[in-house]
């Protein structure tokens, strides 16, 4: 669990960056896409080999295509977030980095919601360990 939530802290410092710098180039929802998928990829290898220690090549149906169904599912929820904040963000700051402020916070809290619910699913199904060679040879 710390190993994870080390990881969740890398990966929410790279994405928190990205979507803040990129929201001066483009809208929260391209901002947000871009800094989602920035972050997945060392989200995804640091949670792989380092906390639940595998190696050697990713299985597409058993690892790659379930850590990004969850990616994606937590990027329509940020997207939405990040959305919603920035049409409403005027109400809260007239200052322009307040409002991109404001789209981070929604982000970040959308990612917060999907937290608990992604260690479930990669701890238990995802990376789970295998059998042991002990268990195999009953």
């Amino acid at each position: 669990m710390v190993r994870y939530a080390m990881v969740s802290v890398v990966a929410v410092v790279v994405s928190q960056v990205v979507l803040f710098g990129a929201q001066f180039f483009w809208s929260a929802r391209v901002s947000n896409v871009v800094a989602v998928f920035v972050s997945a990829v060392p989200s995804y290898q640091l949670n792989r080999r380092w906390v639940w220690g595998k190696s050697g090549r990713s299985g597409l149906v058993g690892e790659i295509i379930p850590f990004w169904a969850m990616a994606l599912a937590g990027l329509l929820l940020s997207t939405w977030g990040a959305d919603y904040a920035a049409a409403n963000a005027s109400r809260i700051t007239a200052s322009s980095v307040g409002q991109k402020l404001v789209v981070n916070f929604a982000a970040f809290a959308a990612f917060g919601v999907m937290w608990v619910a992604k260690y479930a699913i990669l701890n238990r199904v995802l990376f789970a360990p295998g059998p042991t060679p002990a268990e195999v040879a009953d």
